[in-house]
């Protein structure tokens, strides 16, 4: 980290916090210890800090020179996920059927590292103007139903006025500490769909006298993999997985209903748009052509994640000011992951950035490469610690000192 507010990083002390965080691991609406843990150092730090926000959440503002400037949301989501960690490291969770498996505890101790650092800036005078809120949020992981939207609708850009918002996410097997970038959509909508087959049930020696919901369902898993092959423009993206089809109890009964539970991705609204339409169309017809009716229920989560131009070439700059181009990746691939901060960023200009997490992976105490988010062998990797922060720091200087046209 060559530069002076490297100085301010205190990495000992992210590393114990995060390894606190990652032993007691909360899941969404339960981050009553993270939150704590959060609002005790940032109020010790001189922080203003208001929590209860979408019930765990919490805000903490910095004024730095009359507050006049422009004013800067910086968040990091804190929950954690129902998965029986596998690790064996020495800070794995103590909770029975929980971890950090998605490196949230990681995104929480670089912004809270970070904090420190500023917080030290701000007592030693820089000549920075404007106003800094630090966003700690609740529940990311409970697709539609999860923190970003809770805390806008209870007020959070109302309350605390940001001009830009920014957040990053760690990316298990891209080299450790790189930073990647893109402007326009980088993150997929997700959608749950529920299809459920109504025929009527029989003895299965006698299929003539039913309707087999279980054929139709069947047909309908097929059918439904053209929609993205024949109804979606080759040079964009979408995603339709069958990850659940349920039917019956028994081999000699012909069930009365069978169920496809299906996960929907597009990287536009348009394309996600022309995704409801067709599945719906689909699984009628195949519903009619089988003699049954469908029920569709259609659960619309997390949208688009889109970057503003301006906010990704400002936040680019820092990073590569900072590590040097080798390190940075402008245009980094879209990924069909969801991210509920697309949320924040359809009320506020903003960027959604990646640090790569490298070899992460480990297995009863023993390395073992690369591993997904959202896995029992996953870790975040404390190297990230240090450049995150040190990310966080430059990019709040860059965005107080540049003047604004």
């Amino acid at each position: 980290m060559h530069t002076e507010l490297s100085k301010t990083i205190n990495i000992e002390a992210m590393t114990q916090w995060r390894h606190t965080i990652h032993r007691q691991p909360e899941l969404g609406f339960e981050e009553v210890q993270t939150s704590a843990l959060v609002a005790r150092c940032l109020r010790d730090w001189g922080y203003a800090v208001t929590t209860g926000l979408a019930e765990t959440g919490l805000v903490a503002t910095l004024v730095f020179g009359d507050g006049q400037g422009p004013r800067l949301g910086l968040r990091a989501e804190m929950d954690a996920l129902p998965i029986q960690e596998a690790t064996g490291l020495p800070w794995a969770s103590e909770v029975p059927g929980k971890m950090h498996g998605c490196g949230h505890d990681g995104h929480t101790t670089m912004l809270l590292g970070a904090a420190q650092a500023l917080a030290k800036l701000h007592g030693e005078g820089v000549d920075w103007n404007g106003t800094l809120h630090l966003i700690f949020q609740p529940a990311e992981e409970l697709g539609g139903a999860g923190g970003a939207q809770r805390m806008i609708d209870e007020g959070l850009f109302k309350r605390f006025e940001c001009d830009a918002v920014f957040a990053m996410h760690n990316l298990p097997g891209a080299p450790a500490g790189k930073f990647f970038f893109r402007e326009g959509p980088f993150m997929a909508s997700s959608d749950r769909v529920t299809l459920t087959f109504h025929g009527r049930g029989g003895h299965g020696a006698m299929p003539h006298l039913a309707a087999d919901p279980t054929v139709a369902a069947a047909a309908t898993v097929m059918a439904l993999q053209s929609i993205v092959a024949r109804n979606v423009d080759p040079l964009a993206s979408a995603v339709l997985t069958v990850g659940r089809l349920q039917a019956g109890v028994t081999y000699n009964v012909i069930p009365e209903t069978a169920e496809l539970e299906l996960s929907v991705r597009a990287l536009t609204p348009e394309v996600r748009e022309l995704l409801e339409q067709r599945i719906r169309a689909v699984a009628f017809g195949q519903a009619q052509s089988f003699g049954l009716q469908c029920q569709v229920d259609y659960e619309h989560g997390y949208p688009v994640l889109v970057n503003t131009s301006a906010e990704t070439q400002l936040a680019l700059g820092v990073a590569q000011a900072l590590f040097g181009n080798a390190q940075v990746t402008a245009g980094a691939e879209p990924l069909c992951a969801s991210e509920d901060f697309a949320y924040m960023l359809r009320q506020r200009p903003g960027s959604y950035l990646f640090i790569g997490n490298g070899d992460n992976g480990h297995s009863h105490g023993q390395p073992c490469g690369a591993c997904s988010v959202h896995n029992p062998s996953y870790d975040f990797n404390d190297h990230n610690l240090g450049p995150g922060a040190l990310f966080w720091v430059a990019l709040a200087q860059k965005f107080f000192t540049t003047p604004r046209s």
